[in-house]
């Protein structure tokens, strides 16, 4: 072999190597769009059914009315839509959705203070289906992370933190609680 045929074949190599990478880039950046949508689609799901158990409660519990308002506050801007290919945006929603969460929680324990409503078929359904909703978005949460932590990790390694800029992909946050939902829910200043 010549010198020539050589460079030839080195060059090949490195320019496959180099659209490999950039092709995983690529993919990882759909998966995590993928994971975010599978995220919007439970968390329209879960906005779907608010209302319901708003009704619902809304009918037994008229001294819970600044918490129900807050619940639809929180649902009304959760549904806007956001840039997905911006970090911030995206934390943005996830914030929202976790405030959502935890205003969702204090509802759900506060329904515990009206026997009528807690016994209430139409309740029971409803929170039962709002449970099955909350684990299958703790599903898409967990599917989310995984795809963000192979995407970080292929554009911040190199050779991949160089290509990512040809790729358009830039590291998108981890989907992370917020300090409220971590706060343990005292279900007894419900209670009373």
């Amino acid at each position: 072999m010549d010198f020539s045929t050589v460079v030839v074949i080195v060059l090949f190599l490195l320019t496959l190597l180099l659209y490999s990478l950039y092709a995983k880039i690529i993919k990882n950046k759909n998966k995590v769009h993928e994971a975010l949508s599978g995220i919007d689609v439970q968390l329209k799901n879960r906005s779907n059914l608010i209302p319901n158990i708003l009704e619902i409660a809304n009918k037994f519990m008229e001294h819970e009315k600044e918490l129900i308002s807050n619940v639809t506050e929180l649902r009304t801007k959760s549904n806007k839509t956001y840039d997905s290919n911006s970090a911030a945006a995206v934390k943005e929603h996830m914030q929202l959705a976790s405030a959502l969460d935890a205003q969702m929680g204090k509802l759900l324990i506060s329904v515990e203070a009206y026997p009528d409503l807690k016994s209430d078929q139409s309740m029971q359904q409803a929170q039962l289906s709002y449970n099955e909703v909350e684990t299958k978005i703790a599903a898409a949460r967990r599917f989310y992370n995984a795809a963000v932590g192979q995407l970080n990790n292929s554009i911040e390694i190199f050779p991949g933190n160089i290509i990512a800029q040809y790729a358009n992909a830039s590291a998108m946050p981890f989907y992370e609680v917020d300090k409220a939902s971590k706060e343990p829910v005292g279900a007894s200043s419900f209670l009373k």
